[in-house]
């Protein structure tokens, strides 16, 4: 819930959410994504990424943790399979040609895989990222175990992958909004249903990935928002309440997460949720 929550996953019904795609992705990089900076940077701080770094984030949806690397100096290269709108934003963001501005030449953005990224041309990565957290849905790990598997190769020996986290439920508030999506989909339950963070959730896709545990953190990650409106837009940006909407209408959905905000607004109508996220450091065998 991130700047980034969690990665997309549906119950298997076959329907598609009601949903737009393009204004979840504008919701998503105005409103949410920015929730997991203090995380972006712990990370990118204890890692010292700058000049020298060569980056590779994996799931880099609108691109807002590439734009802190590069920032610092790093060449960085975003790979992304499931959200082409989001994508686009990170496009804008990182090769803005638009704008009548040149597109760093250490900066790539690929719509695929990371075989998709990769050519004899490119140098290994001394990084890999995968910064969309899990420990929030049951089966948000799927598929992540496979990605990494075919990032690793196109690292340097010994590099860091970095995972990220929900932590504990006693210690993330958002938790209980996140619970209104289980109750709400209950005839598609499955993947998509709400559960605790596992103690060790990371470590264990790591390892299923071949890649060697070497260091964590906690980083604190509130949820804050101007108003009301703001949060829900933000929440439902994630993706985590497609398949309620499925179940139910986008109105019904809309009028439960608001209410399950309500003990979260303060005096002055903003909403405040403190959140800790955990990461992992696994290195490349």
């Amino acid at each position: 819930m991130t700047p980034t929550l969690v990665r997309q996953h549906l119950a298997h019904t076959g329907e598609t959410p009601r949903v737009d795609p393009g204004a979840r992705a504008r919701d998503w990089s105005e409103i949410q994504e920015r929730m997991l900076v203090p995380l972006y940077e712990a990370v990118y701080e204890r890692l010292k990424v700058g000049h020298g770094t060569r980056l590779l984030g994996l799931g880099c949806g609108s691109g807002l943790a590439l734009l802190m690397a590069a920032s610092r100096g790093a060449a960085v290269t975003g790979v992304d399979a499931s959200r082409p709108e989001r994508l686009a934003l990170a496009r804008e963001r990182l090769l803005p040609e638009a704008w009548g501005t040149h597109p760093r030449g250490d900066t790539r953005l690929v719509e695929g895989t990371p075989q998709d990224a990769a050519d004899a041309e490119t140098p290994a990565y001394t990084l890999v990222t995968a910064f969309e957290p899990i420990g929030c849905l049951a089966g948000d790990s799927e598929g992540l175990g496979e990605l990494l598997r075919a990032a690793t190769p196109l690292a340097e020996r010994g590099a860091p992958v970095v995972l990220a986290g929900w932590g504990p439920p006693e210690r993330c508030t958002t938790s209980s909004v996140l619970r209104v999506a289980t109750k709400l989909a209950d005839p598609l339950r499955g993947t998509g249903s709400w559960r605790p963070a596992l103690r060790d959730d990371l470590e264990e896709v790591a390892q299923r990935a071949g890649l060697k545990p070497d260091g964590s953190g906690r980083v604190a990650c509130p949820f804050g928002y101007a108003d009301l409106d703001s949060a829900v837009k933000g929440l439902l940006s994630t993706g985590l309440f497609d398949a309620a909407i499925s179940a139910t209408d986008q109105a019904q959905v809309d009028k439960e997460v608001a209410e399950a905000l309500h003990p979260y607004q303060r005096r002055d109508r903003t909403v405040w949720m403190p959140n800790v996220f955990r990461y992992l450091i696994a290195r490349v065998p």
